[in-house]
């Protein structure tokens, strides 16, 4: 019964087919031209990881290299290092030689460190970072200080105290903001040990930037820059150059915003500043 029903149905289905085949199928059109596709509006959380993405694109950002060059470093002393008997056998790689029993330091080597030094603390002051000074000559302790207050960060130029970091929360309550970056002027602390600093922001993870003399461990130091910790005119050269590139990059930051701030107005309103008379002052009698 059930193979009739089917040979019954097949002259049916095979009409089915050839009405099929003889309408063409078209395609259906819905708009000759396809709509623009509308990129969504930025947001403020959009445009500013926009804000600490761009710098981040460029090896760079902040014109570093024209800051200082081989000569002044030269000049300020940075090639000379401890006697050689004083000599960390780390410091190797970063050694020129050694003459009348004292080390020179490479300074091609510290031009190239301390450029990344300098590119990553202004990148710290870009995105509105703490920026920590630490010393511990009391000889300097002056200039540090001096030099931190012009470029809007901190010092600790003082005796150290111990828990500063890892005891925050302790010494100053909850909520304390720890530095972001800690710029070394010395990685020695008392009797040739490695500064307490050096130790509680690494249990911290806050990075550091250092000058290692040739009597220092420069593998404990974040970004390590090679030259002279004892010299006036050293000192005085990193500073200068910390509190040029941190005053740079907070200067580049408030351009960006301003820029951005540009962009976001509506033309209307640009027209509208732009159009508006200059008030003529009175004349002034002479």
């Amino acid at each position: 019964m059930a193979g009739l029903l089917w040979r019954a149905a097949l002259p049916r289905l095979s009409r089915v087919r050839d009405s099929s085949r003889a309408w063409p199928v078209f395609p259906r059109f819905y708009g000759a031209v396809a709509a623009p596709s509308r990129k969504p509006a930025e947001g403020p959380d959009d445009a500013n990881e926009k804000l600490l993405r761009e710098p981040l694109r460029h090896a760079d950002f902040f014109n570093i290299q024209e800051l200082f060059s081989l000569r002044d470093l030269f000049e300020a002393q940075v090639h000379l290092g401890h006697k050689k008997g004083c000599r960390h056998r780390l410091m190797e790689p970063y050694l020129f030689g050694c003459r009348l029993d004292v080390d020179i330091i490479d300074l091609e080597k510290t031009m190239v460190l301390l450029q990344s030094a300098l590119n990553f603390t202004a990148h710290i002051a870009y995105r509105k970072g703490i920026v920590l000074f630490v010393s511990r000559n009391r000889q300097f302790c002056y200039q540090i200080e001096t030099a931190a207050k012009e470029c809007g960060e901190y010092a600790m130029a003082r005796p150290w105290l111990l828990g500063l970091f890892t005891n925050a929360h302790l010494r100053y309550r909850h909520g304390v903001r720890l530095p972001d970056l800690v710029v070394l002027l010395g990685a020695l602390g008392n009797a040739f040990q490695p500064h307490e600093a050096i130790v509680e922001a690494a249990k911290m993870n806050i990075p550091t930037v250092g000058v290692v003399d040739t009597n220092c461990n420069p593998s404990l130091i974040t970004y390590p820059i090679p030259g002279n910790d004892d010299s006036s005119s050293a000192i005085e050269l990193y500073l200068k150059l910390f509190k040029m590139t941190i005053v740079r990059a907070k200067a580049k930051r408030k351009q960006v915003e301003a820029l951005q701030g540009l962009q976001k107005k509506p033309a209307g309103d640009l027209r509208s500043v732009a159009q508006t008379p200059l008030q003529d002052s009175p004349a002034q009698d002479l």
